[in-house]
């Protein structure tokens, strides 16, 4: 059964690089996000561990946690680490879950048998604090994911959580956003006290709120 968007993430029990963890407790009140590559030692995941690590200040900065999964065995996962620091100048910061049986790549549907029967493909989710997903992309094995986009969807997503706005198309954190169709307009002249700028009675454009 695959998991969509809105459903409870599963839960899980597994080694990782930084011990041993059970996955809801391990992000209990965060944000998340939790990503599959396909092998270690590639050269495409090698660049995208390397530069999630880079962002790891940006992640915290929004109360995200970060965790990586291969289908590959613990002990493989210190060498490529080594690999990774040498090569993309930034150490692993985050743990990596070590999959070896693919049994969470199975519940989180990453294992697609018309790509491959035992390599995961490139699997996003971000997960909010209620455990529930909340955004999943799939990329080709041969396609680095962009960590910026996630980023930029998990400011989208917060914002929604704390305003009930929306944001529009190439919307980037600062940029003006809109007042979701549920929010009423008496309901809405309580949230947004300045006004808003109505294009067409659905489509009610107001600056970013902070905080």
């Amino acid at each position: 059964m695959a998991i969509l968007i809105g459903d409870t993430a599963p839960d899980f029990e597994a080694e990782t690089t930084e011990g041993r963890i059970r996955f809801h407790d391990y992000i209990d009140g965060h944000w998340a996000v939790l990503f599959s590559h396909p092998k270690n030692f590639t050269p495409v995941c090698t660049t995208e561990l390397g530069y999630t690590a880079r962002l790891k200040p940006e992640f915290e900065k929004r109360g995200v946690r970060v965790l990586g999964l291969s289908v590959d065995k613990l002990e493989d996962h210190a060498g490529w680490s080594a690999d990774i620091a040498e090569t993309q100048g930034a150490a692993l910061n985050f743990p990596l879950i070590a999959d070896p049986n693919g049994e969470i790549a199975r519940k989180y549907d990453m294992i697609h048998p018309n790509a491959d029967n035992t390599l995961t493909v490139r699997s996003v989710f971000v997960i909010g604090p209620d455990k529930k997903v909340k955004l999943k992309i799939e990329y080709p094995a041969s396609t680095g994911r962009n960590f910026d986009e996630v980023l930029r969807v998990i400011d989208s997503l917060q914002l929604t959580a704390r305003h009930q706005v929306a944001t529009p198309v190439n919307w980037k954190n600062g940029d003006d956003v809109i007042i979701l169709p549920a929010v009423s307009d008496e309901a809405a002249r309580e949230k947004f006290p300045n006004g808003w700028r109505a294009v067409k009675p659905y489509l009610r454009i107001v600056p970013q709120p902070q905080g």
